[in-house]
């Protein structure tokens, strides 16, 4: 086979192998990924954020835009009063995408019997050294006056140690700033 045609047939077929190849995931695929969490007083769970439970993420956040604008996304472009339920279902139907294909958990902080959303918790591969994965988490305002970030970090962290492998996870907002983890070294890709 020529030079010329050996160059060819690579470009022609890469991109078929490349689309063949499975989409890398964030944990092992022998990993059971827990579907749910009760809290260990049973007053609260997390369970995988899906278009089923879009109305009560769109009414929890909607109903503390000023507040998660200040303490989690540092930004006006979310929450914002321009956002529709459509959009909050195309949301969760990307984060139930993400959770199937092992890219990354996010979940819905529920109340017992899953009438109100309390927040979120979001799991997602780290981008820098020294940490294999980064928690985020929000609480409704009504809910981070009572205090109930602290006691959400706190069993997230247990939960996270006892039942998930990750070695070193950056609790981003929690014992990190995101400023601080901004400036440190990104993994090499």
């Amino acid at each position: 086979m020529s030079p010329a045609v050996f160059l060819l047939s690579a470009v022609l077929v890469s991109p078929l192998l490349w689309a063949q190849a499975p989409a890398k995931t964030f944990v092992a695929a022998d990993f059971q990924v827990p579907e749910i969490y009760v809290s260990r007083q049973g007053t609260f769970k997390l369970k995988p954020l899906v278009p089923k439970y879009a109305k009560l993420d769109y009414d929890a956040y909607m109903g503390s835009i000023e507040h998660l604008q200040k303490t989690f996304s540092f930004s006006t472009r979310w929450p914002n009063a321009g956002i529709s339920l459509a959009d909050a279902i195309r949301d969760t139907e990307g984060e139930e995408a993400g959770f199937h294909a092992r890219r990354k958990f996010t979940y819905a902080v529920l109340n017992p019997v899953e009438s109100r959303e309390l927040g979120c918790v979001y799991i997602s591969p780290s981008t820098k050294e020294g940490y294999d994965a980064t928690v985020r988490m929000w609480v409704t305002e009504n809910q981070a006056i009572i205090g109930f970030d602290k006691r959400l970090y706190e069993e997230v962290k247990l939960w996270l140690r006892a039942r998930w492998p990750f070695e070193r996870v950056a609790f981003i907002g929690s014992e990190i700033t995101r400023e601080e983890f901004m400036k440190l070294p990104d993994k090499a890709r």
